[in-house]
């Protein structure tokens, strides 16, 4: 092929897009890989300094590779796991090209693939996977006007506490990324109020096994979508510090002031809604209840795991629980800033196809869009639930590399030319 036509065309150079570059090598498929920026930079350059990864290093890693010089049930930090993918692109000898941004990608009026207008010039592709991921743009609902005398940023901006201006701070949303950062400036000696959605709250670990352990022996990893609009739930789990259950009512005891969900924000104060209690209430009925199918599991199989009785054990709910404050003047309470742990929405506006719905999520079934030659990978949910995991984007991968090999196996196909008798 020409230099500027190829194959298989990757968007992205993340976890996602290494699975994708791997199990295409391994079918002998053509490919380029290209990524704006480095290898796993949203590892480096889109997430705290303290960050660790949220499952232990015998989990969340591809099956090729191990962390090396990590223990197994520890808890990498977030350069460690950048260096582990640039390390993965170097055994697999994935053909990336860094520094690439694709703009706009059509398709061909009068003949297969498709035009891809990059920062480098065009590049012309037979099939195109967006490996771009679920984290793209940051949510910052408009709560809160930006002429307030306040200090508003995502949690994707968000440091270290040294960064963040002098006096209290406010962090909205409280699943994995929300409470880490919170209980990261309460350490720091901030004073901290943390704005409380509803939530899943797994153990970290119960009778001596990770959570994603208990996960995969239940087989919650492999959990489909509940449903439309359903498939995000706010999980608050952490491995900072070595990892411990995210508890409410402990960091509430620290000194870190618990509100219900954000609702509104008039004359300098920001309103919250009554459900503190629920919503507490709530995460710990899903973690009681993993507690009960590990119990349960345990006594199936027979298996020798220690019991953990204290683990069913809470503290008593603290004052901002039982009398719940439902409104804050933020100059009065010295909170100079506010930290949006609200997620990201997806955007995909690169693609000049019709493949998105109302709301520009990608129409697709698991990963294979409703334009012939698209595939999307990396999506939270995309066939089960562990598919935004490092471990499950690399099985996802290989789904989409036998439908694209598929394909390509469908064009090449010429029929047998059909020897006409000679009739005497």
């Amino acid at each position: 092929m020409p230099a500027n036509v190829i194959d298989t065309l990757v968007v992205g150079a993340g976890q996602a897009g290494l699975a994708m570059s791997e199990h295409l090598g391994r079918r002998a498929i053509p490919h380029l890989v290209l990524e704006r920026c480095r290898v796993a930079e949203s590892w480096r350059s889109g997430r705290w300094d303290s960050l660790v990864a949220n499952g232990p290093a015998w989990h969340d890693r591809f099956p090729g590779m191990t962390f090396q010089g990590a223990h197994p049930d520890s808890f990498v930090p977030k350069e460690d796991v950048a260096d582990y993918f640039v390390a993965y692109a170097k055994m697999i000898e994935a053909p990336i090209r860094c520094g690439v941004e694709v703009r706009r990608v059509r398709r061909f009026v009068d003949r297969p693939g498709f035009a891809v207008e990059t920062s480098q010039g065009i590049i012309e592709a037979l099939s195109l996977v967006a490996a771009t991921g679920a984290f793209q743009n940051p949510v910052v609902p408009a709560v809160v006007p930006k002429s307030q005398d306040l200090v508003q940023i995502h949690s994707s901006a968000y440091r270290n506490p040294g960064e963040m201006p002098a006096g209290a701070v406010l962090v909205i949303g409280a699943g994995s990324s929300g409470v880490q950062i919170a209980e990261d400036l309460l350490q720091a000696g901030r004073q901290v109020h943390l704005s409380i959605g509803p939530h899943d709250r797994p153990p970290r670990s119960y009778r001596g096994r990770d959570f994603c352990w208990w996960l995969g022996v239940l087989g919650k990893w492999n959990l489909e979508a509940p449903g439309p609009d359903t498939e995000h739930v706010t999980i608050a789990v952490s491995g900072a510090r070595g990892g411990k259950t995210i508890d409410f009512r402990r960091l509430a005891q620290a000194g870190m002031t618990l509100v219900g969900r954000t609702q509104v924000f008039e004359d300098g104060k920001l309103f919250f809604a009554d459900d503190l209690a629920r919503n507490i209430a709530n995460g710990d009925a899903s973690y009681l209840a993993l507690l009960d199918e590990a119990d349960a599991y345990v006594v199936r199989n027979g298996l020798d795991l220690p019991g953990e009785p204290e683990a069913r054990r809470f503290d008593p709910d603290p004052r901002c629980v039982t009398d719940p404050i439902r409104e804050v003047d933020l100059a009065a309470a010295g909170i100079t800033s506010i930290i949006w742990a609200t997620g990201y929405s997806v955007d995909y506006s690169w693609l000049d196809l019709d493949i998105t719905d109302a709301k520009g999520k990608p129409r697709h079934k698991r990963g294979v869009s409703v334009e012939p030659g698209i595939y999307f990978l990396g999506l939270p949910w995309q066939t089960r639930r562990g598919s935004s995991f490092i471990w499950g984007v690399w099985h996802d991968a290989e789904y989409l590399a036998d439908q694209i090999a598929t394909q390509r196996k469908y064009l090449a196909y010429a029929p047998p030319t059909m020897l006409r008798k000679q009739v005497a």
